[in-house]
């Protein structure tokens, strides 16, 4: 196991990133249910696990603001701890997480309100590296439209260049005229090997 200690922007807050080997849907068994042991689905054992959580919870009697006033948006990959990478704490931030991490009318629709009704400042964008949506197209939704006779609304954002992606979301979040603060606006791709955030240039 490699350990990878970055300074914090708060002292003596270290991020401390742990690697480690990772097994993923896409390499297990076709026929692989998604069962625990002793025959309980995966959600059963989630809702056993609350239950365990919740016998040792105490309210920690936080307000709904996040303490360090950032809303980070992120692919939802399962390799990505945020939490952790980040030196983050519970309610130090917003995370808001989809299928590539891309700024949509949806992300806009939680970073307004992050903003004008929960206080938040700065934006982080959060990439990585070997996403699956580098190798889809939007003929995805043509294949869906096949299988089921709609074609869904949405868009894929599938891309090609990681980097260029995360350009194209900061751009968004900047020209938006519904958020408040775009003054901090920052965008990152996560390696998901090393652990490390490698800082995108908007203008390159």
């Amino acid at each position: 196991m490699t350990f990878f200690v970055r300074p914090h922007p708060l002292p003596g807050r270290p991020v401390t990133t742990n690697v480690v080997g990772m097994t993923t849907s896409a390499s297990l068994p076709a026929h692989s249910a998604p069962t625990a042991s002793g025959g309980e689905s995966v959600t059963d054992k989630l809702v056993a696990a609350n239950r365990r959580y919740a016998s040792a919870f105490s309210d920690p009697g936080m307000d709904a603001r996040p303490v360090l006033r950032v809303a980070v948006v992120a692919c939802m990959d399962a390799r990505l701890d945020l939490h952790k990478a980040l030196g983050l704490e519970l309610g130090d931030c917003h995370t808001i997480r989809n299928a590539g991490g891309v700024v949509t009318d949806d992300t806009i629709r939680s970073l307004t309100i992050s903003q004008r009704a929960l206080g938040t400042r700065s934006v982080i964008l959060i990439h990585h590296t070997g996403c699956g949506l580098e190798s889809l197209t939007e003929d995805f939704r043509h294949e869906l439209e096949d299988e089921v006779g709609q074609r869904p609304a949405w868009a894929v954002e599938a891309f090609r260049d990681v980097d260029q992606d995360v350009r194209q979301s900061m751009q968004r979040v900047r020209t938006n005229p519904f958020l408040l603060h775009k003054d901090d606006v920052r965008g990152f791709v996560f390696d998901v090997h090393t652990g490390l955030l490698r800082e995108i240039d908007p203008a390159t």
